[in-house]
């Protein structure tokens, strides 16, 4: 099986910093961490309100990593600081203010204007587009119409089912081989847990994984090194 691809969200490590509005801990020392331990790139979801990221986060972790996937929606204040600094990949999500985190993918069934204009103005600069979507198979066939080069399938009802079925990683397993037959590359995260990410990570049209939660929490007791260290085996293994 191919090797797969893990990047590490640092939101949270923001999170903790602006509980506090001080300066530490700094998401850019924890992302350099993170990809001395084994991570392939970093992730990090721009909001609309900053609730956790800093502009000043981006601007500095773009020069400091390897690999910059930017989360973000279409705002156009946000579409034009990516466009500025031009990070490895942009993932588009849907956004809304009053959730903790981003509770599913995009509707791609209904004209979408602004999500077209940010398609276009974020290939025009340069940057790989992943659209952030559910496992379902109309939504994939529209995010192929849009000339995207990846999709990253919302593993949400997994992480909340994976103890009772395995209703959901099937419908995981379908939608990865649906769209790679396509030709996109297939990305997947959210809620992925040391306990719950072997099953997807085994999915072999799976490229990409983006955890960041669960790493960050672990982090806390173990240090950010071993965190990371830790899951990359376990992703490894999965694809041995």
């Amino acid at each position: 099986m191919t090797p797969i691809r893990l990047y590490i969200n640092v939101d949270h490590v923001a999170t903790v910093r602006q509980a506090r509005r001080a300066d530490e801990p700094d998401p850019v020392e924890a992302a350099r961490r993170c990809e001395a331990a084994g991570a392939d790139g970093i992730t990090v979801h721009l909001r609309e309100d900053r609730r956790h990221i800093q502009d000043d986060d981006v601007l500095r972790l773009a020069p400091a990593v390897t690999v910059l996937n930017l989360e973000l929606a279409t705002s156009e204040e946000i579409v034009d600081l990516a466009c500025r600094i031009r990070p490895h990949q942009a993932t588009i999500v849907p956004e809304r203010r009053e959730e903790l985190t981003t509770e599913g993918g995009l509707d791609l069934r209904r004209p979408l204007p602004r999500l077209w204009d940010t398609i276009r103005r974020l290939r025009d600069a340069g940057i790989r587009v992943s659209l952030f979507v559910d496992p379902d198979y109309a939504v994939l066939d529209a995010a192929k119409g849009l000339g995207v080069e990846a999709v990253e399938l919302h593993t949400g009802r997994y992480a909340h089912a994976w103890r009772r079925d395995d209703a959901a990683l099937q419908e995981l397993r379908l939608a990865a081989g649906h769209a790679a037959g396509m030709g996109l590359s297939v990305h997947a995260g959210h809620g992925l847990t040391y306990d719950n990410v072997v099953p997807v990570a085994a999915v072999p049209e799976i490229e990409e994984l983006n955890i960041g939660h669960s790493v960050v929490s672990r982090a806390v007791l173990v240090g950010m090194h071993r965190a990371v260290a830790d899951l990359r085996l376990l992703v490894d293994r999965a694809r041995a």
